[in-house]
């Protein structure tokens, strides 16, 4: 068992200490669609901030997330402007994308479901996101920080999304669903 105090165990599994964390500059946020329905097209969204609250009991813990829409980077100018654009992400009108959990569910050894409310150009619906837990660790300045990857899937079109393009060959443009995938680290308070 670590002597961490940063960690502890429940039910076998290692988890975070209950505290409160913030997001760190290694975070990452990123949505993939596939582009004429074959090739994968990763959007980095790269201002992210976040927080996560670990509770005494595990399935009471809460992370909330808020990204600024216009961060969009696909390696496309052109791209990342029409996402930017009312078509997609109306990053103007709508300047954030917002996440609160609202029920956390174990599903193995350090493996969570958390469903919670995603907030996409002013509408929100539920996302469940598959949650792994990949451990506790302090830095070389005596942070504890905790990393855990969060994926999932939504329909873009469920938040306005809906622009395309049908090509010649059959198919459209730009794919309905997109992966969502979050690599996150923490940095865990008491």
């Amino acid at each position: 068992m670590s002597t961490d105090p940063a960690v502890r165990k429940v039910d076998g599994v290692e988890l975070p200490s209950a505290g409160r964390g913030s997001s760190t500059r290694t975070t990452r946020a990123s949505a993939v669609a596939r582009h004429m329905m074959f090739t994968k097209v990763r959007g980095r969204l790269h201002e992210f901030s976040g927080a996560i609250h670990v509770d005494e009991d595990p399935t009471k813990s809460w992370a909330e997330a808020t990204i600024k829409a216009a961060s969009i980077d696909t390696n496309a100018a052109d791209r990342d402007d029409h996402l930017r654009s009312p078509d997609f992400l109306d990053a103007e009108t709508f300047p954030e994308i917002t996440f609160k959990s609202t029920k956390l569910s174990s599903r193995n050894k350090g493996r969570f479901e958390v469903t919670g409310d995603l907030t996409i150009r002013g509408e929100t619906r539920p996302v469940t996101l598959d949650v792994d837990f990949h451990g506790v660790a302090t830095d070389p300045w005596g942070q504890a920080k905790a990393a855990f990857t969060a994926t999932g899937k939504l329909q873009r079109e469920d938040w306005g999304m809906t622009w395309n393009q049908a090509l010649e060959a059959g198919g459209v443009l730009v794919s309905k669903s997109l992966d969502l995938e979050i690599e996150a680290q923490t940095i865990l308070q008491s």
